[in-house]
């Protein structure tokens, strides 16, 4: 039996069932054996930056799913709503170790005692302020029908940016893009599963995935906006101009919406980004405190 020896390995490696890897298993440290070199050319605050906002925006909404865990409709999806999550999770470790690897940590190193891991600082031991995930991520679940809805949302966006991305001229971006897209694209496909059986379903099922597009479209207006981390990385061959994705974003939400009978809502207008400056609602700390709470007691704590 052949031995994937790196990380590197299993990334790269995601056909035939070989090669999967789930968080926390596998390997100790998430870019052992991985060259972190910054390529050429290329700010490492910047190569930070950006990781960091797809980091966060996969930490936080793994954290929202995990909320439906033991309050999802069927035994079944509670299964499959926590192997999205640890999807997500596998992916902000990744993307978290890389921001560490180039020295985007902040307070939170200072925070943290040295002996924990440089994505687990960033994970535990950042304020909201520090923290560039969207509101799309960031927002209540709601009811079932609104979950659904907003990961529906969210992992159109995600894929349309990481089947890019495997193209990156920074090779763990480009790895971490590659295995990324095979567990986007089944997020995708369950959400819309269940998009079209709720909208063309019963009056009450078809009402709540209405009420749920109409909650989860509003919250797509700053996405396809580009910070100035985003426009110098994408010039330089490294990031994925959020604008490049809008039209393929827009053409997969519709068919799904009209697929399901429902109304596509009113697409709002482009906004200046803000949750990937650091500006969020109160609902973020609300989020992060239970996400951060037993590390920030327990800062040295093993188990």
């Amino acid at each position: 039996m052949a031995h994937e020896e790196t990380v590197y390995d299993a990334l790269g490696n995601a056909q035939d069932d070989h090669g999967h890897w789930a968080f926390g298993t596998g390997f100790d440290e998430p870019l052992a054996g991985v060259d972190t070199t910054v390529p050429e050319g290329i700010g490492p605050a910047d190569l930070g930056a950006y990781c960091l906002m797809l980091g966060d925006d996969a930490l936080v909404l793994a954290q929202r799913l995990t909320q439906w865990i033991t309050a999802a409709p069927e035994l079944e999806e509670e299964v499959a709503i926590a192997n999205v999550a640890l999807d997500l999770l596998g992916q902000a470790r990744l993307l978290l170790a890389r921001a560490g690897s180039v020295g985007v940590l902040g307070r939170s190193r200072e925070k943290a005692t040295d002996s924990i891991p440089d994505e687990d600082a960033l994970a535990y031991f950042r304020d909201p302020d520090e923290f560039r995930s969207t509101g799309l991520v960031e927002a209540p679940n709601g009811d079932f029908a609104r979950t659904m809805v907003r990961l529906l949302a969210a992992a159109t966006v995600r894929l349309a940016v990481f089947a890019r991305l495997r193209e990156s001229r920074d090779p763990v971006l480009a790895a971490i893009a590659a295995k990324g897209v095979n567990e986007l694209a089944y997020h995708r496909d369950h959400a819309a599963r269940w998009v079209l059986r709720l909208g063309d379903g019963t009056d009450e099922s078809h009402r709540r995935a209405q009420a749920g597009a109409d909650a989860v479209w509003p919250l797509l207006d700053d996405l396809f906006t580009a910070t100035d981390v985003e426009a110098r990385l994408t010039a330089a061959g490294v990031a994925v101009d959020p604008a490049e994705v809008r039209e393929e974003v827009v053409s997969v939400l519709t068919e799904v919406l009209e697929r399901a009978t429902l109304r596509v809502p009113e697409w709002p207008a482009d906004a200046a980004p803000r949750g990937r400056t650091g500006e969020h609602t109160a609902e973020l700390p609300e989020l992060l405190a239970t996400l951060q709470g037993l590390a920030r007691q327990h800062p040295a704590a093993t188990w």
